[in-house]
């Protein structure tokens, strides 16, 4: 199984759909607050959010839904990343609840190679997140510096660090 891509493997346009899902449960939701420290009730206060709101049910933070398609893209986008050089344009478009499932995809939108190294590039994609019903609930474009295939063949290939066992 790839985990990540060289700059050479990125084409613009790719798109690069993220397997396994991640069903969202009440315990992820109120553990990423306390983690985070928001407390707001929205999101832990199951009689306020009933009562006192639009949605009639918590809504899980935008930022752990945020944080589960990040780490989703890791093994199609990151996983060989030099750096997460910046994220830009993030927005939380629908709400998810409590037992939904969250799916996502990344479009690779251009790529270029760095200025100041040659054994480098920069690559731009954005991720969406939907629920199972298919709703958008997350986008998100980010930049990241990934290595040219030089650059992974200095420093041991594919799976650099990793020794061999004793026999």
């Amino acid at each position: 199984m790839q985990f990540g891509r060289s700059y050479e493997e990125f084409e613009v346009g790719a798109v690069y759909r993220h397997w396994p899902g991640k069903t969202v449960t009440e315990a992820d939701d109120h553990l990423f607050c306390l983690i985070t420290m928001n407390h707001h009730p929205l999101h832990l206060d199951a009689h306020y959010a009933q009562h006192s709101t639009q949605f009639g049910a918590n809504v899980v933070v935008g930022n752990l839904i945020y944080s589960i398609l990040l780490g989703m893209s890791v093994p199609d986008v990151s996983g060989r990343a030099i750096a997460n050089l910046e994220i830009e344009s993030l927005r939380h478009v629908a709400p998810t609840f409590h037992g939904d499932t969250i799916y996502g995809e990344s479009t690779v939108l251009g790529k270029w190679e760095s200025t100041s190294k040659d054994d480098r590039g920069i690559v731009h994609v954005e991720t969406i997140g939907y629920r199972q019903d298919g709703v958008v609930v997350c986008t998100f474009r980010r930049k990241v510096m990934v290595p040219k295939r030089n650059y992974l063949d200095s420093r041991g290939g594919d799976q650099p660090g990793r020794p061999e066992p004793l026999r």
